[in-house]
């Protein structure tokens, strides 16, 4: 955590503790070090990355604390979750917009699909089903270019 003292919030992060104040919650420890994990993450990470990198922070950290937290944040907009293609919940810290996925089921790697991108697949959707995709949720499987070229079967 460098020179910083666990008892400040990261920079750009200072309104988390009173945000969760605001809710009735008290700024502890493990919330603390919550937050400072998250801070130092982009991108997407698993519930489980999390508790794994808090506990080298604190080994006292528990899942509990750390998944209760992720919620009251996410229901202050600080991250989202979503389901990768794989069933899995992930986190994605202070998205920018929502955004859905493609995983390539041999490589598997992911790419993110934006709302531009996914406009008229979710429209689509909308027109013919009236159903509204919630696109943070929306993740697609198949095969890269790069896989289908590779093999003799596409």
């Amino acid at each position: 955590m460098g020179a910083r003292s666990m008892d400040e919030a990261p920079a750009g992060w200072d309104e988390v503790a009173t945000r969760l104040r605001a809710r009735g919650l008290r700024w502890t420890a493990q919330r603390r070090t919550l937050v400072g994990v998250l801070a130092g993450t982009s991108g997407h990470v698993t519930g489980a990355d999390l508790v794994e990198r808090c506990r080298a922070v604190d080994p006292t950290t528990t899942p509990s604390t750390v998944y209760r937290t992720l919620d009251v944040l996410e229901d202050l907009g600080i991250v989202r979750h979503a389901h990768g293609a794989d069933g899995r919940e992930e986190f994605h810290v202070r998205p920018a917009a929502d955004h859905g996925h493609l995983r390539c089921d041999r490589c598997l790697q992911v790419w993110e699909i934006g709302p531009d991108e996914a406009r008229s697949l979710v429209a689509a959707i909308e027109a013919a089903r009236g159903f509204t995709v919630d696109l943070s949720h929306l993740s697609i499987s198949g095969r890269c270019a790069a896989c289908r070229e590779a093999s003799p079967r596409g």
